[in-house]
């Protein structure tokens, strides 16, 4: 039976609600203007580079090369957030990512345009460790929870709208969603430069939340679980969900490709209203609890969708499957902030390379399997790692510490 650190809300030594700090709104906009771009950019990049005269595999080198550049640039970026800061490092990523985005619009040919797109993914790796490392030192254990499920939610939100705005964008030209993308990320560092000036993150950082060592983070339980659940996200979002359910739709359903985005559109919907709950949950109950029920329940989610026979049921497992990511995103990152403490940069990039990790290699292993084998041996490659989380998240902590007192 798990206990409760938390009383109930109204009762004796009861916690109140508090308000998300300053620096976690600001990152949430950030986020949603981000990912508003970037949604405009993917349902047109493909048709964009085909533009140029290459093939297909040219096109994939092309959004491979964006994560490619993320994963190797990652480590690197841990320690320059460790050594400048949070700030200058996010609003410096931002503008590398803004100026490439611009200059893939004005591309001569294909090598120019792959080379800007690897450009792409260094800044992007610089914004997103420093946006997370920032997010998890300014706010404290009792908030990580509903801090990460906000900030996530700024990303689902400007993604949902992305392509719709793409689509009409693409009607004017090809080239004009790279440079709409363009103008939201100068929005985007605009508004991390100005709003997080004189915040906390220019104070000293307190004794007892200072950064662990790497090495004393990389051997604590709750950071080993959390490596293992983000590449198995990776993994299972974007080399079995991203890339399978598209086929799915098309070749095993015999429906047109359009039914992929109104599910997939729906599917967010869902994990964009579980965000809140799962915040809470994860700072009430617990980052353990959380791992241990969400995986499973991801995992059995995505071992239905090969085995479905009607639409419908695949937008149910779908949207099974997102009310569980919102468990999937929150969790395994607040555990990170607990593992690694107040500046923890170099954690952190870790962390989000795994994911990276997963969503490089995911695709190329599901897509070999259906290949070689069918739909569910594909989707049971993610289905693997999503049940061996549990495992390791059953050797950590048994109960999330309540430190809303000392916080």
């Amino acid at each position: 039976m798990i206990r409760l650190p938390f009383r109930r809300p109204g009762g004796a030594g009861a916690v109140p609600r508090e308000p998300l700090g300053r620096e976690v709104l600001v990152l949430g906009g950030v986020a949603f203007f981000v990912m508003l771009g970037f949604g405009v950019v993917i349902p047109v990049l493909p048709v964009y580079v085909r533009s140029f005269g290459v093939g297909y595999l040219e096109v994939g080198a092309v959004v491979s090369v964006f994560a490619l550049m993320r994963l190797i640039a990652n480590p690197f970026v841990g320690a320059l957030v460790d050594r400048i800061g949070e700030r200058v490092v996010l609003a410096t990523g931002i503008g590398i990512v803004a100026v490439s985005s611009a200059l893939v619009g004005l591309a001569a040919d294909y090598p120019q345009l792959l080379l800007l797109r690897g450009v792409g993914g260094i800044g992007s790796a610089m914004f997103s460790v420093a946006a997370m490392t920032l997010l998890l030192r300014t706010t404290p254990p009792h908030r990580r929870g509903r801090a990460v499920g906000f900030y996530q939610g700024g990303f689902l939100v400007g993604g949902m709208a992305g392509p719709a705005v793409g689509g009409l964008l693409a009607t004017i030209s090809l080239t004009a969603p790279f440079f709409f993308y363009a103008g939201t990320l100068a929005v985007a560092g605009v508004l991390g430069l100005v709003m997080l000036r004189g915040s906390r993150i220019a104070a000293p950082v307190e004794t007892a939340t200072q950064a662990e060592p790497f090495r004393t983070v990389l051997a604590d339980r709750r950071y080993q679980a959390a490596l293992l659940a983000n590449f198995a996200n990776g993994w299972a979002s974007m080399g079995v969900r991203g890339a399978l359910v598209p086929v799915l739709v098309v070749e095993a359903l015999h429906e047109e490709a359009a039914w992929t985005g109104i599910a997939f559109a729906i599917a967010a919907v869902a994990q964009t209203l579980a965000l809140g709950p799962a915040g809470r949950f994860v700072d009430t109950v617990g980052r353990r609890p959380a791992m241990l029920v969400a995986f499973p329940v991801a995992a059995g989610a995505l071992l239905a969708m090969p085995f479905v026979g009607e639409l419908w049921l695949l937008v149910v497992a779908l949207c099974v499957y997102g009310v569980a990511a919102a468990f999937l995103g929150t969790a395994p990152a607040a555990a990170v902030g607990d593992a690694a403490g107040g500046r923890g940069g170099r954690a952190v990039a870790v962390f989000q390379a795994t994911s990276d990790l997963g969503a490089i290699v995911g695709p190329l292993v599901a897509g070999a399997l259906l290949d070689a084998f069918s739909f569910p041996a594909a989707f049971g490659s993610a289905v693997v790692l999503m049940l061996l989380v549990p495992v390791l998240a059953a050797r950590m902590p048994r109960e999330h510490r309540n430190q809303s007192a000392t916080a």
